[in-house]
C-alpha cells in the first residue's frame, strides 16, 4: 500500500506544469477554430450588405446605374451570390449613338418585365454603365464599342458566351431574354407597354381606303385594274425580299457607329446578320433593277416613237447593269470568298 507520505512531492508540481503549459496551446487551438467562423461571419455580413444595397437600388430603378466604384465593389469584388447583366452604353447627346438609345429602350423593357413580375428574385440584377460615367470600366474591360451586353455570373469569371452577340441576334428584348435564360436559368416573360401607333395607323389606312371607295362608289373599275394589283404585289415582294421580316423578328440596329473612329457602317460584314439601313439599301437596289426591267419590256412592246423607245432601252440597261453591280458587290462583302463580280470588284 502506498504511503501518502512517500508520494513524490513533485507530482502535483508536474500536474500543475502540464496545465500551465497546455493553456496557451488550448487558446491557440480555440482561436484557430474560431478564425474561419469569424471570417465566414464577416463574409456573410458583407454579402448581406451588398445584396441589400442591390435590392434597394432595384426597387427604385429596374436598371441600376453604375459608375467605376460601384462596378468594382458590387460586380467585380467578391463575395457575390447574384448575377448581374450589364449594358455598356453611351447615351449622352454628344456621343451621337442612336443605336444606344434604341438598345436602352429594349433593355429597359426587359428589366421592367423582370422587376415587376411575380417571379422576381435577387438572383439576377440589371445594370448599365455609361461611358461618360464609367470610362475606367471600359478601359478595364478593353471595350471599344457600344452598346455591349455582358453577363457577370455569381461565381467565376465571365466566359465567351457571357458576351451577347449583338450583331447577330439584335437587341430586341425577346432576344435578350432568351440569352439571359441561357446564362442564368431565369425565365423572363417580356411584357411591352401598349403601343397604339400600329392600330391607329391601320385604322387611318382603312379609313382612307374606305373613303376613296365611297367617293368612287359609282366607278370601282380601279379595283380591277391589273396595274394597281401588280404594283401592290411588287411592293410587297420588294419589302419581303429585302429582309424586313428578319428585322421585325430580330430587331437589329439601324447602323453601327465605331466610337473610336466615328465611322458609320450601314452594311453588316457577316452573312448571318444585317442592319436596318442595309434592308433599305437592298430594297432600293432591287426596285431600281425592277424599274430597269420594266423599261426594257416597255421599250420592246410599246407603240411609242422609236426615239423614246431607244431612250427607254438605254435607261433600262443602265439601271440594271449599275444597280445589279452594286447589289452583287454587297453580296461579295457579306459572303467572303464569293468569286464573281460585275463592273465593280
Amino acid at each position: 500500500m502506498l504511503d501518502p507520505s512517500t508520494t513524490p512531492t513533485n507530482l502535483p508540481t508536474w500536474n500543475f506544469g502540464l496545465s500551465y503549459y497546455s493553456l496557451p496551446l488550448s487558446l491557440l487551438i480555440i482561436r484557430h477554430l474560431q478564425a474561419p467562423w469569424s471570417c465566414c461571419s464577416a463574409r456573410c455580413t458583407l454579402l448581406s450588405e451588398k445584396l441589400t444595397q442591390m435590392m434597394e437600388w432595384a426597387s427604385k430603378r429596374s436598371v441600376i446605374r453604375m459608375n467605376g466604384d460601384k462596378f468594382r465593389r458590387f460586380v467585380k469584388a467578391p463575395p457575390r451570390n447574384y448575377s448581374v447583366v450589364i449594358m455598356f452604353t453611351a447615351l449622352q447627346p454628344q456621343r451621337q449613338c442612336g443605336v444606344c438609345r434604341q438598345a436602352d429602350e429594349e433593355f429597359q423593357v426587359l428589366a421592367n418585365s423582370w422587376r415587376y413580375s411575380s417571379a422576381f428574385t435577387n438572383k439576377v440584377f440589371f445594370a448599365s454603365v455609361d461611358f461618360d460615367e464609367g470610362s475606367d470600366v471600359f478601359q478595364m474591360l478593353s471595350m471599344n464599342s457600344a452598346p455591349t451586353f455582358l453577363h457577370f455570373p455569381s461565381k467565376g469569371k465571365p466566359r465567351r458566351s457571357d458576351t451577347y452577340e449583338l450583331q447577330v441576334r439584335g437587341f430586341a428584348a425577346e432576344q435578350l431574354a432568351r440569352w439571359v435564360a441561357d446564362r442564368t436559368d431565369v425565365q423572363i416573360r417580356v411584357i411591352r407597354p401598349p403601343n397604339y401607333a400600329g392600330p391607329l395607323l391601320l385604322g387611318f389606312l382603312l379609313a382612307v381606303i374606305g373613303g376613296l371607295a365611297y367617293l368612287r362608289r359609282h366607278n370601282l373599275e380601279f379595283l380591277f385594274n391589273k396595274n394597281v394589283w401588280a404594283f401592290s404585289a411588287l411592293c410587297f415582294v420588294l419589302i419581303m425580299t429585302s429582309g424586313q421580316m428578319w428585322n421585325h423578328i430580330r430587331g437589329p440596329p439601324y447602323a453601327h457607329k465605331n466610337p473610336s473612329t466615328g465611322q458609320v457602317s450601314y452594311i453588316h460584314g457577316s452573312s448571318q446578320a444585317q442592319f436596318v439601313a442595309e434592308t433599305h439599301i437592298v430594297l432600293l437596289f432591287n426596285a431600281a433593277i425592277t424599274m430597269g426591267m420594266v423599261l426594257l419590256c416597255e421599250a420592246a412592246t410599246s407603240d411609242m416613237d422609236i426615239g423614246k423607245r431607244k431612250i427607254m432601252c438605254v435607261a433600262g440597261i443602265g439601271l440594271v447593269m449599275l444597280f445589279f453591280s452594286w447589289l452583287l458587290s454587297i453580296f461579295r462583302a457579306k459572303y467572303h470568298g464569293y468569286p464573281y463580280s460585275f463592273l465593280m470588284g
